[in-house]
């Protein structure tokens, strides 16, 4: 018989009787289990005894990652734990030693292939943890010569396979029954092998071209070794190291989590509907399907993509597409990753983007994600905020809020080091001031000031870093912050959040004085966001300035306005009258002076903005038009336009007698 795992979006919504709310999937999981009479049934079970109790009888491993558990597995077997030890220091030092004694010989390493492929089968050889740092370094052609860096780039889908009848045999027991009777065909070898699995190319019964990703076998084993060894160095060093004060086990724990996640194709498949639900309406965004009726915990199923790597600009070329572009929508899907859902792929290396033929970037390998909770990211946007505008004292502060400094940390010594870290960022091109550049200053930083690193931050610093070789690769000039600052600007226009809120009255005001060139600059910027809407910027900049929330930028706002209406009816009598003195001769009319400086710049502001507006995409004259005479009845809009008129009239009222006490 053959097993169906329906997706989440499948199963039914149970009632929690403890809270009365709905909940989709959270504790039961639904598979359907179609014998081979063709009759099918619903049998309801457990998510973690789904990945330990499939219709076949043989147990299966646990699924989580249990650091205490794995200790306790290790703790009596010192002897394959040493054992493991020298096999990895032993290969490295004896490649080490080569590359010394090479450099003494007057051989240029960097440009020596045959030392780069010692290190790429050194890598294979070593096993998956460290497949991956060599997958994470084949992305950084800054830090990598290129010889290396080509070696390194086949560690991304180019490893040696393991035989067919070994995943032959992982598709009958995970879908239970042999694959000639699950696929209508199957590629006579795998397409391509990763450090986790390797890849098979076939057709549905049904007609659809799937790729089906097969796990390798003894994974677990050999990647809880290395995973133990490293928490037990991290805690020593920890433990031993004074300077060292960030939480290193909670890293590596944190990259545990993930790396048994990846090892659970059933929680891939989930995490690409996840992804899809959220990401997958972005402009030229795609994300392949998943066939859940043909997955289960070693065995994948998904929808095939026919693309090429974005590292391999000159065939995306000859396809007519533009490589820089699908790098930009990458850089705007990781900012609303991020920034927006906090749910977000963490190994986005050239293997798992595809520039699909019709010019789209395609994600794959859905098995490394991870997520940021609502602080952290509302920290990034203000961070970031912080960064653009010189405001070093408010990202001191924001580094407490992420959790990189504890409350009681001095700022006063931290600040001037945050200025000339980040003084040149903006504006930068990833090849001068790049993620890893501005990190690895940052590194100094924490080791001279009281910084610890969260763990939430490795996978975040990984993701960016990756992606951003990818970029350098493609574009050196490209530039980071230009990239992002136009989604921060929408978000800063459009979030509600009292964070953002809080941030978007710091950017604009400064000693109590509204800096109009700031909000010229945040919409010009936000006007470039992909999603950018217009009328939502104005409801819900009306809704914030009526509110209570915004009253000190209304205030403000409200005297700017006077001013700017000051200034344009000095303006207007200041001509009037000269006109009757200079052309008409009506001397006896004395010439009323013209707007101060300050005066003619809030009105020259205001001038822009509008201009900015009339610019943006989605302004409509007519539909305007329509919009300010549904605004004009309402009641917060009349009651900002009544304070606009008395603090008006008051103001001419005040000149008015001040001119008649001077006559």
């Amino acid at each position: 018989m053959i097993v169906k795992t329906l997706p989440p979006s499948s199963r039914p919504i149970q009632e929690d009787s403890r809270n009365g709310k709905n909940r989709r999937g959270d504790e039961l999981d639904v598979i359907d289990v179609v014998p081979e009479d063709g009759t099918s049934s619903l049998v309801v079970r457990s998510p973690r005894l789904l990945a330990a109790q499939k219709v076949r009888t043989t147990a299966q491993p646990e699924t989580l990652y249990d650091p205490v558990g794995i200790a306790a597995h290790y703790q009596n077997k010192k002897v394959q734990v040493l054992r493991r030890i020298f096999a990895v220091l032993r290969p490295v030092l004896s490649f080490v030693f080569g590359l010394w004694s090479d450099s003494k010989r007057g051989i240029v390493v960097k440009n020596d292939r045959r030392r780069a492929t010692q290190l790429r089968v050194l890598l294979t050889q070593l096993g998956p943890a460290y497949i991956k740092i060599g997958q994470a370094l084949s992305t950084r052609p800054d830090l990598v010569p290129p010889v290396y860096l080509e070696e390194l780039t086949k560690l991304q889908d180019q490893l040696p396979p393991f035989p067919n009848e070994i995943a032959y045999q992982f598709i009958k027991e995970e879908l239970g029954a042999p694959p000639e009777e699950v696929y209508a065909e199957l590629s006579a070898q795998p397409i391509a092998a990763a450090s986790l699995g390797q890849v098979y190319k076939g057709k549905l019964k049904t007609g659809e071209e799937v790729a089906i990703k097969v796990q390798r076998p003894d994974l677990r084993e050999g990647i809880t070794i290395d995973l133990y060894i490293l928490r037990n160095l991290a805690a020593w060093v920890q433990k031993k190291v004074k300077r060292v004060r960030s939480d290193l086990v909670g890293i590596l724990d944190e990259l545990g989590d993930r790396i048994f996640e990846e090892m659970d194709y059933i929680h891939e498949g989930e995490n690409a509907e996840r992804f899809f639900e959220l990401y997958g309406h972005i402009k030229d965004v795609y994300v392949p399907k998943i066939y859940w009726e043909y997955t289960n915990r070693r065995v994948l199923t998904m929808e095939w993509i026919n693309g090429t790597k974005l590292t391999q600009t000159e065939e995306i070329s000859a396809q007519g597409i533009d490589a820089r572009y699908l790098i930009e929508v990458g850089v705007q899907c990781s900012l609303r990753q991020l920034l927006e859902h906090g749910f977000f792929h963490a190994d986005p290396h050239p293997g798992n983007l595809l520039a699909t033929t019709d010019g789209k970037l395609a994600y794959l390998d859905f098995g490394m994600m991870s997520e940021i909770k609502p602080p952290q990211r509302y920290g990034l946007i203000e961070a970031i905020v912080h960064v653009v505008n010189r405001d070093f004292e408010g990202l001191a502060k924001d580094y407490v809020k992420l959790d990189f400094l504890s409350p009681e940390t001095d700022l006063t010594p931290i600040i001037p080091a945050f200025a000339r870290v980040f003084a040149d960022a903006q504006g930068a091109s990833v090849a001068e001031l790049n993620i890893k550049s501005i990190t690895d200053e940052l590194s100094a930083l924490m080791y001279e000031y009281p910084f610890r690193v969260p763990p939430y931050y490795a996978l975040i610093i990984r993701s960016l870093v990756t992606l951003e070789g990818i970029a350098i690769y493609i574009d050196p000039n490209f530039k980071v912050l230009s990239e992002a600052y136009p989604y921060v600007s929408k978000r800063l226009l459009t979030d509600p959040a009292p964070q953002l809120r809080a941030s978007l009255q710091d950017l604009l005001f400064k000693d109590g004085r509204f800096r109009w060139n700031r909000l010229e600059n945040l919409l010009k910027n936000a006007r470039n966001s992909q999603d950018y809407d217009f009328d939502l910027v104005l409801n819900q900049g009306i809704e914030f300035l009526s509110s209570e929330r915004g009253a000190f930028i209304r205030d403000k706002l409200v005297d700017e306005s006077v001013n700017g209406l000051d200034a344009l009816g000095k303006n207007v009598l200041h001509n009037f009258t000269s006109l009757l003195r200079e052309r008409v001769g009506l001397t006896a009319v004395n010439k009323t002076p013209a707007a101060t400086v300050e005066q003619q710049q809030t009105l020259e502001h205001i001038k822009h903005i509008l201009g900015i507006l009339r610019e943006t995409r989605g302004f409509d004259p007519v539909q305007l038009a329509s919009q300010i005479a549904q605004l004009l009845v309402n009641s917060d809009v009349q009651r900002l336009g009544q304070q606009i008129a008395n603090r008006f009239t008051q103001k001419a009222v005040a000149r008015l007698i001040r001119q008649l006490l001077a006559s």
